[in-house]
């Protein structure tokens, strides 16, 4: 069962994140994705996050396409003007990629390639309203196409955020939702209560609603994201659990297992597993 289908059942969806290679040698990747395909409704494809040269999404996401494997392509507005943006939504649509999320993408500067240059021709609001012009059948400009795409649209909310900075952020996410987007991907969550007070405050289901599930790989990994970033909260009693456990990663394993089987209970929509390279780990979360 696709995604779009799933979503517009009310069926919980899983996602799993798939890196694209650094290097065209994809037989990782797609040996990584082939091992838990069965369990997984699809797999998202980012571009280059965290800046950092690698395969295109759309390259990826293509590979996978062609393994029979439904694919999330991510685009940004870090790398491309408007022009180019349209041309690889066209390029994906022509080769069965049918979902997409619209995302602003990582500075250049915290990357591998802190020298290039950043495009942000269109902001995520504007890339998706770009796309649903084309599933309309014309492009930015109004001129017609030789046949539309039909994108399943999404964009990404974050969580823990509290007074004038929820107040900003439902306001952001409202206005992609108004663009085109059609489901909501939020940054990493490790307990209920900060997905749902965005989930209970935008114009949105609440099936509409995926968050991801980040998988842990150490108590220096966790208490450096506590730290360091805005919009993810990992909670002490987290850290305590990996901390005294003698099988960290087993821990960190159960921890993403945990919090995948409390959103499907609380209702949402899916989860977007992240593992930040540890794909190898996919069938162990997903027993």
């Amino acid at each position: 069962m696709s995604l779009r289908s799933k979503l517009e059942a009310g069926e919980f969806s899983l996602l799993a994140e798939i890196e694209t290679s650094k290097g065209i040698d994809v037989l990782s990747m797609v040996a990584n994705a082939r091992q838990v395909k069965d369990k997984v409704t699809a797999f998202v494809v980012p571009e280059m996050s965290n800046a950092v040269m690698r395969m295109s999404a759309l390259g990826g996401a293509m590979v996978l396409q062609n393994k029979d494997m439904e694919t999330v392509m991510q685009v940004n507005c870090r790398d491309r003007n408007q022009l180019a943006l349209q041309a690889d939504l066209l390029a994906a649509g022509a080769c069965g990629i049918v979902s997409i999320i619209a995302v602003n993408g990582d500075d250049p500067s915290v990357g591998d390639h802190p020298q290039a240059k950043a495009v942000y021709d269109l902001e995520p609001c504007e890339l998706l309203q770009a796309a649903r012009e084309l599933n309309n059948g014309s492009d930015l400009a109004g001129n017609p196409l030789s046949g539309a795409t039909n994108f399943l649209l999404g964009a990404t909310a974050n969580v823990c955020c509290e007074g004038e900075t929820l107040e900003r952020e439902v306001e952001e996410v409202n206005k992609k939702i108004a663009a085109g987007a059609q489901y909501i991907i939020t940054s990493p969550v490790f307990d209920l209560e900060s997905v749902e007070n965005l989930a209970s405050t935008i114009d949105c289901q609440k099936k509409k609603v995926i968050p991801t599930v980040l998988l842990l790989k150490s108590v220096g990994m966790a208490r450096y994201i506590s730290q360091t970033q805005e919009y993810i909260s990992i909670p002490d009693s987290i850290i305590d659990r990996i901390r005294k456990s003698s099988d960290k990663a087993g821990e960190c394993i159960r921890i993403a297992r945990e919090m995948i089987a409390a959103l499907e209970a609380a209702g949402f929509g899916g989860v977007l597993i992240s593992t930040v390279g540890w794909e190898h780990k996919l069938p162990e979360i997903l027993l």
